[in-house]
């Protein structure tokens, strides 16, 4: 048998040519808060078991109704919203919730009991959490923010690729898509989940409404935005903010283009598209990204709702969960290299 000697260039491919190619340093960058970030870590995992001392007040209905079509809710709103947070934040199916839940109050000697895990899932459509929870307000009426708007997908609930490859089935799970619009304060302002066919330029609405109480002083969105609707909604909702957009190649100039994505078009074809990042401080966007990220490692990648009407819910409660673990602390980095 004869042997066969492989070229190197067909064997190693993204090695061949190595020393030819064009390579950007590695951007290096240390912290100025390393004592506090590194405590604020530490805070994220402790377990303080605190209840307010009118618990008992809020978490049952203090008059029920039996009208012949029902009798009305025994758990308020906040004891169900509650109840989800744990779940978001110890990743824990609802079975495991109620007993965890009923395990804190037994500790306590409090008269409660957890709502029964088919209750917390009936009951987590009707909570109609509109807009993330926990969001930083500003302290002054000068202070601003950047949104970045940016999109990303979850897995619906399903099997995984492991089951589909080794007993050969076809593959049923689908995924949605979760649009987040993120301050460079990296708190979640607006978000809004959708089906995967949905193009990011149709929500730039419902994530402007959801943040029209916060100065905007810039908004910046990947290639997918340069779309004339979304700078109309934008300047709409934000008259003062910086829309920083890069236009898509081969763009005409005309008067039927928005007047400030005609401005971009014009501006990056003088400078250079680096040139005109860096002048619009284009890497700000960077905190969408970010979000997405700390979104999928704190909350996983698939959502645990089988129903839209859930799923929704539970995206928003888990942003809302992710805003709370901001305020405990971020790191503040500087580049060194």
């Amino acid at each position: 048998m004869s042997g066969i000697i492989i070229p190197t260039a067909f064997s190693m491919p993204h090695k061949h040519n190595r020393s030819k190619r064009h390579h950007i340093p590695k951007q290096r960058y240390k912290l100025n808060n390393w004592s506090d970030y590194n405590q604020a870590l530490k805070n994220r995992g402790r377990l303080d078991l605190w209840f307010s001392n009118d618990i008992e007040s809020w978490w049952h209905h203090e008059v029920r109704i039996y009208d012949g079509t029902g009798s009305s809710p025994l758990y308020t709103d906040q004891a169900i919203l509650t109840c989800h947070e744990i779940r978001a934040i110890f990743k824990l199916p609802l079975r495991q919730v109620e007993g965890f839940i009923n395990s804190l109050f037994e500790m306590l000697d409090l008269p409660l009991k957890c709502p029964n895990y088919t209750v917390l899932c009936r009951r987590l459509s009707t909570l109609n959490v509109s807009i993330p929870g926990d969001r930083k307000k500003p302290q002054h009426e000068d202070d601003t923010v950047a949104i970045a708007f940016d999109s990303t997908g979850l897995k619906r609930y399903g099997r995984d690729e492991w089951h589909q490859e080794k007993h050969k089935v076809a593959s049923k799970r689908s995924w949605r898509k979760m649009h987040l619009a993120v301050g460079d304060d990296h708190f979640i302002y607006g978000a809004k989940l959708t089906d995967k066919d949905t193009m990011d330029e149709q929500v730039i609405d419902d994530l402007c409404e959801q943040i029209a109480d916060v100065p905007v002083s810039q908004a910046t969105g990947d290639m997918g935005y340069d779309q004339n609707h979304v700078y109309t909604s934008i300047q709409a909702h934000f008259p003062e903010a910086d829309i920083v957009i890069p236009t898509k190649q081969h763009l005409n100039y005309n008067e039927s283009n928005h007047p400030k994505r005609c401005s971009n078009m014009l501006e990056i074809a003088a400078k250079g598209m680096l040139s005109w990042q860096a002048a619009h401080h284009y890497g700000k966007r960077n905190s969408s990204e970010m979000a997405m990220q700390r979104y999928k490692r704190i909350f996983g990648v698939r959502l645990h709702a089988r129903e839209m009407s859930n799923q929704e819910q539970e995206m928003m409660i888990a942003c809302g969960v992710m805003n709370r673990f901001t305020a405990i602390g971020m790191p503040q980095s500087y580049r060194t290299r």
